[in-house]
């Protein structure tokens, strides 16, 4: 059977976990409570299904009620939305990884999560504090704990069959190949950066080798200026087809095979980078050809940083 090429209802089936994870999801990285409510709130309206979160975004709770209003308001089942959220720096103690994941039910409102991830590789000093600093103003890193240490824990949540598939963010490829090879729960989901300025190809044909879903945020480069919204092959190829830039690059992502994430903060928007479509065999081999190379976001050398997307 020929695959649809309207790209707003596929999915992709996790191989590590079982289910299917949404190739179009709403990231909700927004520092302002109300319009993280307004937001989510009109991302479910467009016919967003997945929702990612993440307990460094301190917002877990308006996400939860307006996932608890959304649902109410579209007669949606709770069954028919993947929510996804992270454990931070400071939790990677074992100890501490399942009262995290406790913590973030509870502010989200509900009873299982489909997908929790490690936000990034590098456990910080353990404690209430996300950024624990020095005198000096340097991260206070943990050095009494191993990457496996938290994995072994997050595999004990799916274990408990509260939490139905587990994964990473922000990894680069050397750990991700040392974690999967020594992991009794394979992971799931990577989320990485990823967008034509940065492909991350090799991570992608691993994950695809590997039966792990290749998951890309900042596709639009984060809206930092000039990144590949305003890339003259995004801008030809978008008045070509009748298209937006973004629509293009949303496009470009899931056709190579992943799933993707945005961030649009008015309802306008959300329509917009929900209404994707394959792009002309043509248009997508000329995106793969762009050379420029840049990654936005730091924070797979730090753990620490990140910065708040702007579509």
């Amino acid at each position: 059977m020929t695959e649809s090429s309207d790209f707003r209802g596929k999915t992709i089936v996790l191989n590590h976990g079982g289910g299917r994870i949404p190739a179009l999801g709403f990231g909700t990285l927004i520092p302002d409570s109300a319009t993280t409510i307004s937001a989510t709130r009109a991302a479910l309206e467009a016919g967003y299904r997945l929702i990612d979160c993440a307990e460094r975004y301190r917002n877990e709770r308006e996400v939860g009620d307006a996932l608890k209003a959304g649902l109410a308001a579209t007669g949606i089942a709770r069954e028919d939305i993947f929510v996804t959220t992270k454990i931070w720096n400071n939790n990677h103690r074992p100890e501490r990884v399942q009262p995290a994941f406790e913590s973030s039910l509870e502010r989200l409102g509900i009873d299982y999560l489909d997908l929790y991830l490690i936000h990034t590789p590098f456990a910080f000093q353990p404690g209430d504090e996300q950024d624990p600093r020095d005198a000096n103003g340097d991260v206070i890193y943990d050095k009494g704990v191993t990457l496996s240490d938290t994995w072994r824990a997050m595999e004990d949540l799916v274990d408990r069959g509260r939490c139905r598939a587990i994964g990473l963010s922000d990894i680069l490829l050397s750990e991700l190949q040392t974690l999967y090879e020594s992991a009794r729960i394979k992971p799931a989901v990577v989320q990485v950066e990823a967008h034509p300025y940065l492909p991350e190809t090799d991570m992608m044909v691993f994950c695809k080798e590997n039966g792990i879903v290749f998951q890309a945020f900042a596709p639009l480069g984060h809206g930092i200026r000039p990144g590949p919204l305003e890339d003259p092959v995004i801008a030809r190829i978008a008045e070509r087809i009748g298209r937006t830039p973004a629509q293009v690059l949303l496009a470009w992502a899931v056709q190579r095979g992943g799933a993707t994430l945005t961030t649009p903060k008015t309802t306008a928007r959300a329509h917009e980078n929900f209404d994707v479509i394959a792009l002309p065999s043509d248009a997508f081999d000329e995106i793969n050809r762009i050379q420029t190379r840049q990654r936005f976001n730091e924070v797979v050398n730090t753990g620490s940083g990140g910065f708040l997307t702007q579509r």
